[in-house]
């Protein structure tokens, strides 16, 4: 027996919103013209994003009369500050989280007095005593538990988790892992008119996944993983705590500099993975460019890579999580066997790679 992802459990707050119904909440917080209106309405209609979740109501509506979160005027003012967008990050990451880890202990057949170590992942927010206290004491997990927190590590934090609980694994044969990401990207929302927020706005979602990883016989088997740091990218994708909530720098230039990034890593790649061998992919989508530029690099079809594009297209980029929903619905598919390879990217520019085999 090797440590294996077992099973995993999704969460999301609300009911899915419409990227039409997103875009026209942006044309009116940014105070667009008519041709700027257009303009954002056609990024939003090639995102490949259908739908996305957010813990605001605020984006289902155009009338700031109906706003819960934001202020009622088109201004916005006074704009909300760290503080706010934190206190909806405590109440409503708990409850996602904990969703998330009871499905997943049910799919697995377990109980929560089994599990012996918490691995807690968001970039999204932070308080202390933190979120894993309150999953502790919601799910009636043991007083002995190991609890660890990885944060503001972005879109490729949940690889760092499982190579921790693989680790774990390796040293305690008989450790139950749990981990759980709980990403509210939506709560940091910026009104300022400029390249990256348009391109964050547009991306952006919100969800959470737990996974349980123990020894055992099916699953998908951890195999591989390597890690990568593109420096010459470290000013291009960036996340910083600003006034007004986290702020992100997301340059148009990313999809270009990981299309350049994979080509000079990719005979290490290849030495490493073995990727002649590998059928299946699992990039993380942090959007439409991303992955064709990196498909394209690795000569892959998309068909190779589809639960990565479904994803993306039902619940837009969730930062960290987004790469454990790819995997859940490659654990689930009964048709996909063999090795898979995922990759993610994230502030640094940072290159996580992975390979799992599915049993």
């Amino acid at each position: 027996m090797n440590s294996q992802i077992v099973s995993i459990g999704l969460a999301n707050p609300g009911i899915p919103i419409p990227q039409d119904k997103i875009s026209r909440f942006m044309q009116m917080a940014h105070g667009l013209d008519a041709q700027e209106c257009r303009k954002l309405g056609f990024i939003y209609r090639k995102s490949g994003i259908r739908e996305r979740y957010s813990a605001l109501n605020d984006f289902h509506h155009e009338d700031p009369l109906r706003f819960d979160f934001f202020p009622k005027n088109n201004s916005l003012e006074p704009f909300p500050g760290t503080a706010s967008r934190m206190q909806v990050f405590r109440k409503v990451a708990p409850v996602l989280a904990t969703t998330a880890i009871r499905r997943c202990l049910q799919d697995a057949d377990t109980s929560p007095e089994k599990i012996s170590h918490l691995i807690l992942v968001s970039c999204t927010g932070m308080y202390a005593p933190g979120v894993e206290l309150d999953i502790i004491q919601q799910m009636g997990f043991q007083n002995t538990i190991e609890r660890y927190a990885i944060h503001f590590m972005g879109c490729y934090a949940a690889f760092n988790a499982i190579k921790l609980a693989d680790r774990i694994c390796s040293s305690e044969p008989d450790a139950q892992v749990i981990i759980v990401g709980v990403e509210l990207c939506t709560i940091h929302f910026q009104k300022e008119y400029n390249e990256d927020n348009v391109i964050a706005n547009a991306l952006f979602g919100d969800g959470a996944a737990a996974v349980l990883v123990k020894n055992a016989e099916q699953g998908l088997s951890i195999r591989k993983y390597q890690s990568n740091i593109l420096i010459e990218g470290e000013t291009d994708m960036a996340w910083t705590i600003g006034d007004f909530g986290f702020e992100m720098r997301l340059s148009k230039y990313i999809p270009d500099l990981l299309n350049r990034g994979i080509h000079e890593l990719r005979k290490n790649l290849e030495k490493k993975f073995d990727i002649a061998q590998v059928s299946h992919f699992a990039i993380h989508p942090g959007g439409k460019q991303i992955l064709k530029k990196i498909e394209a690099a690795f000569g892959i079809g998309e068909e190779q890579n589809l639960h990565a594009h479904q994803i993306l297209e039902r619940f837009g980029n969730m930062s960290s999580v987004t790469i454990l929903y790819v995997l859940s619905a490659i654990l689930k598919d009964a048709t996909m066997q063999g090795n898979v390879l995922a990759m993610g990217f994230g502030p640094g520019l940072t290159l996580e790679t992975l390979l799992l085999h599915k049993s």
